[in-house]
Formats: structure tokens, C-alpha cells, sequence
């Protein structure tokens, strides 16, 4: 098995961006700047020691170096030796909304990134529990079995996207019923399901959903993103706003009325995300008085780490780099600028 140590490394990645539209700006700059002094032909024959390949070369090699470095941060391993743990918890399940809606902005820096920056403080507050993943939109998808191996449900809520279900729309009902089939039928205890969406719902049954999963020994809490006032959605390809028949933008609101109605059917609690810290320990707690179940699941308990080949790489590309001069003159340089 394969796993990456320090999957929230990644997110380093982002700053890359900034850099190479920095790149592209001065790249752009050169060539504007060399049109003011006339034909660039001539330009360059003034310039007979200036080579912009060599210049593109220097940035590209510094750019994939930087790239190795964060990916080594990030630490790829791979998984030696198995054996069985038990341990005692509760066996949770995670109910994702990742519809369009959940990219609103009336929390920041998102419904759905704070959703994330909940669930992610959750695991690490719950190193005991099996936890699940269920992503939903207008359908609802199983995206992680209940597991035990923490650091993968890093893994998989780091690649949450609302381009994963490509159902659109929001079906609460679909996913309680998802989570309960992710459960053992045979436990009748120790089971929670954590809803987490902004309650807009187009589908129908969520509140019998939730009926039914408590008759199963199943307990559903609910937490609300959003504000009640709202904000529109803007559709990241586009940019625009997302807008009804008329043409109006399309306001999305918190409905705390339909998740408080299956918290109560599920014998749980509503809580509305506010502080990530403080929603993290009231769900906490509400677990832990739960009870517990004992575990026992095959895990990977040793991993072999393979960080340093990519930190070398790194080196060689960044020594290649300080070897590599924007102006040179010989036969060398104008083999790599051609």
C-alpha cells in the first residue's frame, strides 16, 4: 500500500502558481521591452551573450526542484508489514455535501473548504474510531469504507471536490442510506453517522432516512454550513454567478429546519459550524459518550519512507540550475537555447 505521510503538504503547491504567472509576466515584459528598441532580430544581434532559453531552462529546472521538495515533504511510503490491531471506538460515518451550493462564500473561505477544516481536525481528534467517508451531491458515493488507517482518510478528504459527483443537486436522504449500508447490520450500537451540508435539499425521505438509521442503533448528528442570509454560488470554469430561469442569481441559504428535524429523528444534535475548533470538541465528546466497540482490522503497522529520493533529485536540478547561466556565449549555449 502506498500512502503519502503528510498529505496537507501539498497545498504548497498553490504557491507555485503566483510564481509561474510571474514567469509568464516578466517573459511578456522581455519581449515588450525588446520591441521598444526596435526589431527583435536586431535586438538580439546587439545582445549576442543574452540567451532566453537558457533564462526559461533556469526557471524550469528551479520550478520542478521545488515541486520534488514539496512532494518529499510530503513523504511517500509504502506499506511493509501487516498484522492485526484491535482497538476500541465507535464506528463513524462522515456524510459529505460537495454539491455546486457548498462553494459558496458566506463562510470562509468556503462552505465546503470549512467543512473540510472541520472533518480535519476530527480525525485527529477521534484516533481511535473507525472512520468512513460518504461524498453526495444528487447521488451519493461510498468514497471510504470504515478504516481505521487514519492518515488515509487524510488522503481522501484532501481530494474532495465538488467535480466528483456529477450528479447535481443535494439528496440527503441518498446519503444517511449510503451510511447505513456502510455499517455492520450485526452491531446495533456504537454507530454514528456526522451529516455535514448546508441542508438544501432536493430530494425527498431525508427525515424517514434518519428514522430508520436510528432504529438501527444508528445515532445522526447534523452540522449546518452556512448562514441563513445566504450568498450566490459562482461556478469556478466560468467565473459567473449561477442563475435561475429569469436570469436572477441564485441565492444558496442555510436550512437548519430540515437538519435539526433529522437530528432529532436521529436522537443526535444540530450544531451550525462556526469555530472548526469548538464544533470539533462538541462532537468529540458527543462520541466519546457513546461507548465503545472493539475493533479488529489488518493494518499496515511498519512503512518504508522513500522522501530522500526525491529531496535528491531536487539537489541535481538545483545544482544543474546554479550551473546554468542566463548569458553565455559558445557553441554549448546555442545548442540549448535552439
Amino acid at each position: 500500500m502506498l500512502r503519502f505521510q503528510h498529505p496537507g503538504y501539498f497545498q504548497w503547491l498553490l504557491l507555485l502558481i503566483p510564481a509561474v504567472l510571474a514567469f509568464v509576466y516578466v517573459l511578456w515584459w522581455k519581449h515588450q521591452a525588446i520591441r521598444k528598441w526596435g526589431d527583435a532580430r536586431l535586438v538580439q544581434q546587439l545582445f549576442t551573450d543574452y540567451r532566453p532559453a537558457l533564462f526559461r531552462w533556469k526557471f524550469l529546472l528551479l520550478l520542478l526542484a521545488l515541486v520534488l521538495v514539496i512532494t518529499g515533504a510530503a513523504n511517500l511510503q509504502m506499506g511493509t508489514h501487516m498484522e492485526k490491531v484491535e482497538t476500541k471506538g465507535v464506528d463513524v460515518m462522515v456524510a459529505l455535501d460537495v454539491s455546486k451550493s457548498m462553494l459558496a462564500q458566506d463562510v470562509q473561505p468556503s462552505r465546503l473548504q470549512r467543512a473540510v477544516q472541520l472533518l480535519s481536525r476530527l480525525f485527529d481528534q477521534l484516533p481511535g474510531d473507525r472512520i468512513g467517508l460518504v461524498v453526495f451531491a444528487g447521488q451519493a458515493y461510498l468514497q471510504m469504507p470504515l478504516t481505521l488507517d487514519h492518515a488515509a482518510a487524510h488522503m481522501y478528504l484532501n481530494s474532495i471536490t465538488p467535480d466528483m459527483v456529477p450528479t447535481p443537486g443535494t439528496n440527503i436522504a441518498s446519503a444517511i442510506e449510503m451510511c447505513r449500508q456502510a455499517f455492520n447490520s450485526q452491531e446495533k450500537t456504537h454507530k454514528a453517522i456526522i451529516l455535514i451540508t448546508d441542508g438544501e435539499d432536493f430530494g425527498e425521505g431525508a427525515v424517514e432516512q434518519a428514522r430508520k438509521a436510528y432504529q438501527e442503533g444508528i445515532v445522526i448528528y447534523t452540522v449546518g454550513v452556512g448562514t441563513p442570509a445566504g450568498a450566490p454560488i459562482r461556478d469556478p470554469q466560468t467565473g459567473d454567478y449561477k442563475r435561475d430561469e429569469n436570469g436572477q442569481i441564485v441565492i444558496s441559504r442555510l436550512n437548519e429546519t430540515e437538519l435539526k428535524q433529522i437530528a432529532a429523528e436521529g436522537h443526535g444534535s444540530f450544531q451550525y459550524l462556526d469555530q472548526v475548533s469548538d464544533v470539533a470538541r462538541r462532537l468529540e465528546n458527543s462520541i466519546n459518550q457513546m461507548g465503545q466497540n472493539t475493533f479488529q482490522e489488518n493494518m499496515y503497522t511498519d512503512y518504508n519512507s522513500y522522501f530522500q529520493y526525491f529531496l535528491a533529485i531536487a539537489l541535481v536540478l538545483l545544482v544543474l540550475e546554479l550551473f546554468i547561466p542566463e548569458k553565455s556565449k559558445g557553441l554549448w549555449a546555442k545548442r540549448v537555447s535552439a
